[in-house]
Formats: structure tokens, C-alpha cells, sequence
């Protein structure tokens, strides 16, 4: 009879607190045991749904992972970003008709596929007109600003080209000051710390089609001006994205906050990747203390140094069953709760 995840983990010698993350990670690696992958065929992510799937310019392709993830019978790629993005609707459309034709010449299912749209993907911040838009045309998901926000651009810098058109494209600027970052990039709170008005149309918006909102890369005031509109407004489906990012940094008991609120935490493998490297045990001590009600898990993959989507949520999907989250839990994480953020229904 199979021993149960959390029996297992029980049985495992715990390090104590502080101890090196190799204590810690060979004790779950030794332990895990799934089934043999035999590469192309993906064992680990029957109906999971990824909601932070990139594939943009010079990243994975979108047509290509969508054939993989039907192939292997993941349930669904929720595509933050995609070539075509000015009309992301439009392409992921697209793209499911040329994955149906695949799927039945290759006898498989097709995932589903939905478009998000991000507010601050250009220099100035998208208008509610636009968002309207975007919405009628099918985006289920918006995103406030990422790599453009004023947070992202304090921590790593930026692209110069993307405030000044004469800049050279290929250049890169260290982290700016904050002063000048907020004139470099997108801030969502007024002069006097409220949510900008354009901002609160939009989170009206999301809230009178039931759509699903992320707060990507925003300051903590931004993140709890948002919770709170979201609670105003009886939001369901907005999350948290990364939350041990550096562009993000909560702590658990800021999470506890969030989650409390109706609002999910999305952990994804880009944290627990060689280039974050938060450890994965902390991330699943995390889920522990917070409960799998309000997590998601995710992979934010697309950039080449990572692994495809599928292989990203294999993996932290993997981690969690290893340190300790049962096949339940995993399934909570990974299928149900992204199911409610892309309101998909049974």
C-alpha cells in the first residue's frame, strides 16, 4: 500500500531552523520518487493550468508549448504575454484553432488558452478606453505594470530606450533612485496615496465582467491600496504574483494579510529558479503556514535561461509534493484554485 506524501514526510529527518539549504533539499531529493520521465512525455501535470505563461518575442513559442501541454494533458496556458500583444485576444484565438487542427491529427485534447493584457507595457500607462477594449475582445486577465513599474526599475534598472527614443537599444541601466525612477516608470497611487483614478476605473471594470487582476511588480502601499479595492469592490479572482521576488517581498505575515482578503498568492518556479534561488523549502513551509485555500502555483516561464511551461510547472509542482504537500494539495494549487482565476467552470 502507498505510503501517503505527508506520512512520508513525517518519517524525514527535519533540520532545524537556519540550517543550510543542502540540509534540507538532499533529504527531499533522496526521498521524492515519481514517475520515470521519458522526455517528450511529461508525467506530473494532468489538468494543471498555468496562470503566468510568457512567450513574447525572443521567448518560448506560444503554438509549440501549447502542442506540448495538450500533448502531455495539462489543462489550460493563461498567456501573460504573447507575440501579438497588442491584440493578445486576437492571437491566442488564433493560436487555438491551429492547436485544434493539431490535436485531432495527433489524436490528443487540446488545452485551453486565454489572453491576459498588461497596463503598462508601454510608456504610459494604458487608459480604462484601452483596457475596455481589450476586455470586449476577449483578455481575462489584467496585469498592472511589470518591467516598466517604478519598483522594478529601483531594483534593476531598465532599458533607457524605453524613456528616450534616442537611447541605444541594447543598453542597460543599473537600479535607479527612487526619484527618479518614479519618472522613469509607472506608479498606480495619486499624490495624496490613493489608487489613481484611471487605475480604480480599470479595477471596476474587472469587477463588474468577474475577470481576473494581478498586482505583478507594485510596492507594498500599492499592494494594500489594491486589497483594499478589491475588497470594496468583491473581486475574487485577484492574486498576487511571485511574492518572494525582489520586486514583491512579502512576508508571511503580509501573505496571511492578502490571503485572508480573498486574494491569491501566486508562487512561481521563476522563484525558485537557479536565478532567484529562494529555496523550496521555505516555499512550501510558506503554503504550510498560509493553507492552500488562496495559493496558486505557476511558472512564469518563457525567457530561454528557464525551462518551458510545462517542465516549469513538472518542477514546482514536483517540489511541493517532495517537501511535503499531498496529491490533494498539489491539486488544489496546481488545477482547482487556477480554475477559478481563469473562470473556467465546471
Amino acid at each position: 500500500m502507498a505510503v501517503d506524501t505527508r506520512e512520508q514526510q513525517s518519517l524525514r529527518y527535519v533540520a532545524p531552523e537556519g540550517a543550510p539549504r543542502y540540509l534540507t533539499s538532499y533529504v527531499a531529493r533522496r526521498a521524492y520518487k515519481e514517475a520515470v520521465q521519458r522526455p517528450p512525455h511529461v508525467y506530473g501535470v494532468t489538468d494543471v493550468i498555468d496562470i503566468h505563461c510568457h512567450a513574447h518575442e525572443g521567448q518560448q513559442d506560444a503554438l509549440e508549448l501549447a502542442k506540448y501541454a495538450s500533448a502531455n494533458g495539462m489543462g489550460g496556458l493563461l498567456y501573460k504575454s504573447i507575440v501579438g500583444r497588442p491584440l493578445p485576444a486576437e492571437a491566442v484565438r488564433k493560436l487555438l484553432d491551429e492547436l485544434h487542427r493539431w490535436c485531432e491529427q495527433n489524436n490528443c485534447v487540446p488545452i485551453k488558452a486565454w489572453a491576459g493584457f498588461n497596463i503598462g507595457s508601454g510608456r504610459t500607462l494604458a487608459t480604462p478606453e484601452m483596457v475596455r477594449e481589450q476586455l470586449d475582445d476577449g483578455v481575462i486577465c489584467v496585469w498592472m505594470p511589470t518591467a516598466r513599474h517604478a519598483n522594478t526599475i529601483s531594483k534593476i534598472g531598465g532599458p533607457p530606450i524605453w524613456w528616450d527614443p534616442a537611447a541605444n537599444p541594447d543598453a542597460h541601466t543599473g537600479p535607479l533612485p527612487w526619484e527618479e525612477a518614479l519618472t522613469r516608470g509607472h506608479y498606480l497611487l495619486d499624490a495624496h496615496g490613493r489608487l489613481k483614478e484611471g487605475v480604480r476605473e480599470i479595477f471596476r471594470m474587472v469587477a463588474d465582467r468577474g475577470l481576473a487582476i494581478s498586482f505583478a511588480h507594485s510596492t507594498h502601499p500599492e499592494i494594500f491600496a489594491m486589497a483594499e479595492e478589491v475588497d470594496r469592490l468583491g473581486i475574487k479572482r485577484a492574486f498576487v504574483d511571485h511574492p518572494f521576488s525582489p520586486f514583491v517581498d512579502l512576508t508571511l505575515e503580509e501573505m496571511r494579510q492578502l490571503t485572508g482578503a480573498g486574494i491569491y498568492v501566486n508562487f512561481t518556479f521563476d522563484e525558485i529558479s537557479p536565478l532567484l534561488g529562494v529555496d523550496p523549502a521555505l516555499m512550501y513551509k510558506t503554503i504550510r503556514a498560509l493553507g492552500v485555500r488562496y495559493v496558486t502555483l505557476s511558472s512564469d516561464c518563457g525567457e530561454p535561461l528557464f525551462p518551458n511551461s510545462v517542465e516549469g510547472m513538472r518542477l514546482i509542482c514536483g517540489y511541493m509534493r517532495a517537501f511535503g504537500l499531498s496529491d490533494d494539495e498539489v491539486r488544489q494549487v496546481s488545477v482547482i484554485n487556477p480554475r477559478k482565476i481563469v473562470g473556467w467552470e465546471d
